[in-house]
């Protein structure tokens, strides 16, 4: 499946690894399965952060044994730190994020907050000085998340992650209901336009990612978002 998709898309986002531990000798495997020119961008595992452990610093090393072929192979965009709503702005939170960012190099590093605490200049100044992607993100609009900005924290890369404006189920405790949604022409030519553009301009390298997984519609839209970026092409690369 994973030689197919490479196909039709440029990069692939690694889910699992939210779910386990990346594992080298899984990681090799999966590069001896695809495209030699595809390229990677994986989560963090969720143990740290989301069910943050106490042997969180092991973990970290661990995976950063985990990624270390990706890393070799010059196949790896960026490892997505991606963090839950109930992760806010707060001194605590703010001090592990820190030390999560320093004990994860070399590797290249994206971060998406949910809550709107994280909306900040201040915010945006540290992950510019440490090298860290601000993730923008595309979801509903709701008061206490993470609003869709254009901010550029690192030159090397902007990432966008669509998920979907399913208002409704956002809250519905079920990811089928959350990421239902299906993306019309104007909706993602508001993204085209101009916000894709300009992200495109301030950076060398950028990667778009639709989470809206259900029936296929992430399939679909990229698709979609890709025919609008490039009209004179049936290429796959965004």
């Amino acid at each position: 499946m994973l030689r197919h998709y490479s196909r039709l898309f440029s990069v692939v986002e690694l889910n699992y690894t939210w779910y386990q531990m990346a594992r080298a000798d899984t990681i090799t495997r999966m590069l001896a399965g695809c495209d030699s020119t595809l390229l990677f961008c994986a989560k963090l595992t969720r143990t740290m952060t989301h069910e943050i452990a106490t042997d969180w610093p092991d973990q970290a090393r661990a995976y950063l044994q985990g990624m270390a072929p990706l890393l070799a192979r010059k196949r790896l965009l960026s490892v997505l730190v991606q963090l839950p709503p109930t992760f806010r702005r707060t001194p605590q939170n703010r001090t592990y994020l820190a030390r999560l960012f320093d004990t994860l190099k070399p590797l290249p590093l994206a971060v998406e907050f949910r809550h709107r605490s994280w909306a900040q200049n201040s915010v945006f100044t540290g992950l510019t000085e440490r090298g860290v992607t601000l993730v923008s993100v595309d979801a509903p609009p709701l008061p206490e998340l993470f609003p869709p900005l254009e901010v550029i924290t690192n030159p090397a890369l902007f990432y966008l992650r669509l998920h979907g404006r399913n208002t409704s189920g956002w809250r519905s405790g079920s990811k089928q209901q959350q990421f239902n949604y299906n993306y019309t022409q104007a909706e993602l030519r508001q993204w085209s336009a101009a916000r894709i553009p300009r992200m495109r301009a301030a950076c060398t390298t950028g990667v778009i990612l639709f989470n809206n997984h259900v029936a296929g519609q992430a399939v679909r839209n990229a698709q979609a978002l890709a025919q609008l970026l490039h009209p004179s092409s049936a290429s796959h690369n965004v």
